[in-house]
């Protein structure tokens, strides 16, 4: 009897919305059925106003509200092809996982427990669907103490985890996260630091491109090593985890502040900058993996960085004798993985399962993750 559930997705990278149908009816036994997956760029217009909702501005809360209420119609209009795609009715549908756009995230700041902020208008998306909706994943967790991220690792200890051998599972959207399967069933997760959004922000600003496509503009450039230093120095990277990030630090502000030359000294050519923070990727995600997984033989990449060749042949090249290939090798589309864990966390949701991992989010315990808002009535 299939089990159908919906993910959707947008991330801080910026790209837009991806959506996936899924059969989860055996997904306790690790095999999930991807049944239709589509994905909604953003206009650029759009793009902009949820980057600048990253920062405080004017008008803020009103801008905010409206811009969830376009996050729920492009849920819908993704919902309705992933539908019809498969030829399945919303009432075959159990319920809709719906992440949001980040566009705070601050656990543990300010008072004591912090915040973490999606826009997502569930009620609109529920309205427009008919189908129940899952959102507000993180709260929970922050709210008993956690990071509210990473939420993934135990989605990826189900699909892609093994009772033989360590394998790492490195997310490369707009930040990047590595999740530590452990061969005796211990899992691990937490923030690297930035993935795509530095990158993509360096890449609009100076070729007025969306992204640097396979990496091609990095891979002609040099690594500064002056540069790259000072971006190491930044104290994240050296913190133990749980730790997570987002564009509340690793922004243009930060690094334009370490761009600052003495007087004198030449501008670093934009190139450079590239395939500086290219390599600063590459380094902070190999780093991780080699301090907290370093019997890992495999790592199975994900996220839009999986599609930069430059930023995976780095990978590689920092990490000699490890099997590198995106989770596609393992059944699963690199572009597919986050939608899909969504629909995942929904269906733990609606069956009252704990969705987090305290170990990897520091939670003072397991907790139920989302809150419902009913489809309508039939």
């Amino acid at each position: 009897m299939p089990e159908l559930y919906i993910g959707l997705m947008s991330g801080t990278s910026l790209d837009g919305m991806d959506g996936a149908l899924v059969d989860l009816a055996d997904s306790d036994a690790g095999r999930i059925r991807v049944l239709s997956h589509a994905h909604s760029p953003f206009e650029a217009a759009f793009a902009s106003e949820l980057l600048a909702l990253n920062s405080p501005g004017s008008n803020e809360l009103h801008r905010s509200e409206l811009a969830a209420n376009a996050l729920a119609r492009i849920g819908a209009q993704i919902v309705s092809r992933l539908l019809e795609s498969s030829c399945r009715k919303n009432s075959e549908v159990r319920a809709i996982g719906s992440h949001g756009q980040t566009v705070r995230h601050c656990p543990g700041e300010f008072d004591g427990t912090g915040y973490t902020v999606q826009l997502n208008s569930a009620a609109l998306l529920a309205e427009a669907t008919s189908i129940d909706v899952v959102a507000d994943f993180r709260s929970r967790d922050v709210a008993a103490g956690g990071q509210g991220a990473p939420l993934v690792p135990a989605f990826h200890r189900a699909v892609f985890g093994s009772n033989h051998a360590t394998v790492g599972v490195l997310n490369l959207g707009g930040m990047s996260n590595l999740t530590v399967l452990c061969g005796n069933g211990d899992t691990n997760g937490f923030d690297c630091g930035p993935g795509n959004a530095l990158l993509d922000m360096w890449c609009r600003r100076h070729l007025d491109q969306a992204f640097d496509a396979e990496g091609h503009w990095s891979a002609g450039g040099q690594v500064d090593l002056e540069l790259l230093a000072r971006l190491q120095a930044e104290p994240f990277f050296h913190a133990d985890p749980p730790k997570s990030t987002g564009r509340d630090r690793f922004n243009a502000a930060w690094l334009d502040s370490r761009l600052v030359q003495h007087d004198g000294e030449p501008a670093i050519d934009p190139r450079n900058v590239q395939a500086t923070l290219v390599e600063l990727t590459a380094w902070a995600c190999a780093r991780d993996l080699q301090r907290h997984a370093p019997d890992a033989l495999q790592l199975l990449v994900c996220g839009g960085g999986a599609s930069n060749a430059h930023l995976m042949h780095r990978l590689a090249e920092r990490l000699p004798g490890l099997t590198i290939s995106a989770t596609d090798a393992a059944g699963l589309p690199a572009n597919q993985v986050e939608s899909v864990a969504f629909a995942w966390l929904a269906r733990a949701c609606i069956l009252r399962q704990a969705g987090n991992l305290p170990a990897v989010t520091g939670a003072g315990g397991p907790r139920i993750l989302g809150a419902i808002y009913p489809g309508g009535f039939d």
